[in-house]
């Protein structure tokens, strides 16, 4: 059995010679609709594709490309009731990366009229990390579908494994130090991430005081997702909800930061990247 589970898109049950040809010809991201960003650094002309892999004693598929999260726009949608000041006749608008006390925020939905934010929350995507490579699993992969591979590449006992604790603690501190910023303005800051990851930090990390409804007003939200099977196909489901504040994230850690960002300003650059190409559609 093969380790990948899903490449560029297409689940490894899907991929048959003529598939494995096409993708690899076109090497793009079903989820993005562009080029898949992730390539070899010794070749970057060649992107990877690897969306999901099979890791553990069962198996477990897990999702290491954070553009794998993306499918139908759902962990947007799925943001949209915490924008409480959005209003009939708005537009949802998903605006990517701006910067913040912290670093960059990865998505921005914005509910916005005539041009203007009306309400926004910041989305923060995290997939696991791996350690060691996952390359010679997916030549392998490619080479039983007959396309021809170079054997060193086939042959090579190289592995990979999940860095579970480095993608966690990664993840957590990036919130905490982004938390404030939002909590400042009044506004939430969602980490998405898969429910295995969830499951991981459950157990390392102090989440008992997070509320397990995802609460309305608090500041810090995270939301998990299920990778299924649906007719031979993998879809992202929402798993699970939980929340907290900018006291509670630092409680998760142990740390404590003051940095944020005046809301004006934040406004104003939300407001300088609205545009035809951010609006959210649903096709």
């Amino acid at each position: 059995m093969s380790k990948v589970s899903e490449l560029f898109g297409i689940p490894v049950q899907g991929i048959t010679p003529g598939v494995a040809g096409e993708i690899l010809r076109c090497q793009e991201c079903p989820y993005t609709e562009t080029k898949c960003f992730k390539v070899r650094k010794s070749e970057p002309e060649i992107s990877i594709g690897t969306c999901a892999v099979k890791h553990g004693r069962k198996n477990r598929d897990i999702i290491i490309c954070p553009n794998r999260m993306l499918q139908k726009k759902q962990i947007f949608l799925d943001c949209i009731h915490l924008l409480t000041k959005h209003e009939p006749g708005n537009e949802f608008h998903i605006v990517s990366e701006i910067k913040v006390p912290g670093g960059s925020v990865d998505y921005f939905l914005v509910s916005a009229k005539n041009g203007k934010a009306r309400d926004f929350a910041g989305i923060e995507v995290q997939t696991l990390d791996t350690t060691g490579t996952a390359w010679p699993e997916r030549q392998r992969l490619l080479q039983k579908q007959g396309i021809e591979i170079d054997n060193s590449a086939v042959e090579s006992t190289r592995r990979f494994g999940m860095n579970w604790k480095m993608t966690a603690k990664t993840a957590l501190v990036q919130i905490h130090h982004k938390i404030d910023t939002f909590e400042h303005s009044g506004k939430c800051l969602i980490l998405v991430i898969q429910n295995c990851l969830l499951d991981y930090m459950q157990r390392e990390f102090d989440f008992g005081h997070l509320s397990d409804s995802g609460k309305i007003g608090d500041s810090m939200h995270i939301h998990s997702y299920a990778l299924r099977t649906e007719s031979k196909n993998y879809t992202i489901a929402l798993d699970q909800r939980l929340s907290t504040d900018a006291k509670g994230v630092a409680a998760c850690l142990g740390l404590k930061r003051d940095a944020k960002m005046d809301l004006a300003r934040l406004l104003k650059e939300i407001e300088q990247r609205l545009s035809g190409e951010t609006l959210l559609t649903l096709i």
